[in-house]
């Protein structure tokens, strides 16, 4: 199915950059149609508007009250037809209407091999601090589903990188990112080719 991309980010957006980028080279069967994000400081909201596509700020600052906050988003996706919500470095939990609405239809990127290493906390250098602490020998990404816990939802596909002798969590984050941009590039093109079902 051709997919109308919605994209949540919340700092660089270098995922969302290499989703637009396999869009427009036609790896995608899709088109990113809005970016929404909390931070109106973020690269990920210069890069949309660099592409051309609407950007939406959305947050606690705008919207204190949490119910509100998720109606806004839920209709800013429904307003530009979405039918595929990808997190993209997106730091706050989804809420419930939007959940409900798009049920399976969210994924997100988690930069460590899930189920290990998910959860509260664990979000950018703290997973890499934490698989290196641990003395384990790969880490990698995931993509998943997304529902109302963190990091629980169904795994869509996993990439393994090694960790190397004398790693810094900055090393391993520096070498996972690349492969978190191929894997979700490859997650989508299956989506929309229907090889793929979610």
């Amino acid at each position: 199915m051709k997919l109308r991309i919605g994209v949540f980010a919340s700092h660089g957006g270098s995922n969302m950059q290499a989703i637009i980028d396999a869009c427009s080279n036609g790896i995608i069967d899709g088109e990113v149609c809005v970016l929404i994000s909390n931070n109106s400081g973020a690269y990920a909201v210069e890069r949309a508007r660099s592409a051309g596509i609407p950007v939406y700020h959305l947050s606690g600052s705008n919207y204190p009250d949490a119910n509100d906050l998720d109606e806004a988003m839920l209709l800013v996706l429904e307003k530009h037809k979405v039918n595929l919500v990808v997190l993209a470095g997106y730091m706050k939990k989804i809420g419930t209407q939007v959940l409900k609405r798009y049920r399976n239809k969210i994924l997100n990127i988690h930069p460590a091999l899930l189920p290990g290493y998910g959860g509260p906390g664990m979000f950018g250098m703290n997973v890499h601090r934490a698989v290196i602490e641990s003395g384990d020998r790969e880490s990698g990404a995931t993509v998943h589903l997304v529902n109302e816990n963190y990091d629980e939802g169904g795994i869509l596909g996993q990439v393994i990188v090694p960790v190397r002798d004398g790693d810094t969590p900055e090393d391993l984050a520096e070498r996972i990112i690349h492969e978190e941009h191929r894997l979700y590039v490859e997650t989508l093109a299956r989506i929309s080719s229907g090889s793929l079902k979610i």
